[in-house]
């Protein structure tokens, strides 16, 4: 993996923006531009991640990857930026990182410094299946144009091998010894930095839903109007949910509970709501997006074949 992230490095400056935009109405203009802005932020957010995932690891190959990833994320950033600006044609209105996503980025910072490290990897592989399966893709097909193609290739070569690293992180956490650490660092820790911790957790929830919503769900409304990739990208993630070390992890036993008492025949008419806002997701994702029989072989294929599978979902057309 690392001889591949070293090899597969490339600079916007690679691309050709002499290409023009094909023209396009007002508000697929706005649209475009304001997806664009968002997945500046978006990107950042991740090498934000990336870089402290560095600070944490020990294995010197892992750090290095890491340090790739750090370097990707910021170079989508700047293409994010170049093409709003390269949309940019007609000037219709100023634009501005969402609100929600600027709201959200101090408490999951938080959150990666403070929680265990599953709980924040949790938040970034789901952001990576729903930008890689579903985001990016339909953001590609929605734009219909040369320049956002030739940038979205090469950006989603990179994502591939963010999602596949992602998963393996996924198995590292659901692990025995990873969960004895946890047992040490728990009888270490004081009452202080527990509430702390906790206090956190709870920020985080209360802006991880309108961040979900208004960054990744709303433009999917409109890239992709018949949901099928974005079903997809949760449905990948419910799957991992079903391998037995993810779910006897703490957030992997709290966020399955909440999907239990959404589904409740008495308490999910009642306070689904409520629930949904609690878990910090959208309703979407409490979803059982998979039959028994699918989470059953979910949990009995290795990590690496749920990476391949995810990475195969995203190749392909949606249907």
């Amino acid at each position: 993996m690392l001889e591949k992230c070293r090899r597969d490095q490339w600079s916007p400056s690679d691309l050709d923006w002499s290409v023009k935009p094909r023209a396009m109405p007002p508000d697929d203009e706005r649209a475009i531009v304001q997806l664009f802005t968002d997945m500046a932020g978006i990107e950042r957010l991740a090498g934000a991640l990336f870089g402290e995932q560095v600070k944490r690891t020990t294995d010197p190959t892992l750090r290095a990857i890491f340090e790739t990833f750090v370097g990707d994320e910021i170079r989508h950033a700047t293409v994010a930026e170049k093409l709003a600006k390269h949309y940019d044609v007609h000037r219709l209105r100023a634009y501005r990182t969402n609100p929600s996503l600027e709201r959200f980025v101090p408490y999951f910072l938080d959150a990666i410094r403070l929680l265990s490290d599953d709980v924040a990897n949790a938040y970034v592989t789901v952001g990576e299946l729903i930008l890689d399966i579903a985001l990016l893709r339909s953001i590609d097909d929605y734009v219909d144009d040369a320049m956002s193609a030739q940038a979205m290739h090469l950006i989603n070569r990179d994502e591939s091998r963010h999602i596949a690293v992602d998963y393996r992180m996924v198995e590292h956490y659901a692990s025995p010894e990873y969960a004895r650490q946890m047992k040490a660092r728990a009888t270490k820790r004081s009452a202080v930095e527990a509430a702390r911790a906790y206090a956190t957790f709870a920020g985080m929830l209360l802006h991880a839903q309108p961040f979900i919503r208004d960054v990744f769900l709303t433009p999917m409304d409109l890239v992709d109007p018949s949901g099928v990739r974005l079903r997809e990208a949760f449905k990948r993630f419910q799957q991992l949910g079903a391998k037995p070390g993810v779910r006897d992890r703490p957030f992997g036993r709290f966020m399955i509970g909440l999907q239990d008492l959404y589904h409740h025949p008495i308490v999910g008419p009642l306070f689904g709501g409520v629930i949904a806002r609690v878990s910090g997701v959208s309703d979407r994702f409490l979803q059982r997006l998979n039959d028994e029989s699918e989470l059953a072989a979910a949990a009995n294929k290795s990590y690496e074949e749920l990476a391949q599978e995810a990475l195969g979902v995203k190749r392909a057309s949606p249907s």
